[in-house]
């Protein structure tokens, strides 16, 4: 990406010092869960790890991507709160979180402040 661009700009593209981070999300249900169990549990999932953080979720009930409900970053303390939430569910056989990443353009490195 170009390194001389107008700040303006780079807010608009999000890159730079206006970079957004967030995660990405694998869950494995048990074998035994039906359909409204599944419902039930990403209901509460949403309300509780997503919402309740400050967080928003795009995907389908068993991959996603989490972000900042607003403009900005997810911070490693949220994703760690996503992260202990499902850990603590007894629906889940398995799941796995990404670590932070660029939310617009996730080949591109993480930036660190100057």
């Amino acid at each position: 990406m170009a390194s001389n661009r107008s700040r303006r700009l780079r807010k608009k593209l999000c890159v730079d010092e206006f970079q957004e981070l967030g995660f990405e999300l694998s869950l494995q249900y048990r074998d035994e869960l039906d359909a409204p169990a599944k419902q039930a549990f990403l209901g509460q999932f949403l309300q509780q790890a997503i919402t309740g953080n400050g967080l928003a979720f795009t995907g389908v009930e068993d991959f996603g991507f989490v972000c900042l409900a607003r403009r900005g970053s997810v911070s490693e303390e949220q994703r760690g709160a996503v992260e202990g939430w499902l850990a603590k569910s007894s629906e889940l056989s398995g799941f796995s979180v990404s670590p932070l990443q660029d939310a617009w353009y996730p080949d591109q490195p993480i930036h660190s402040p100057s």
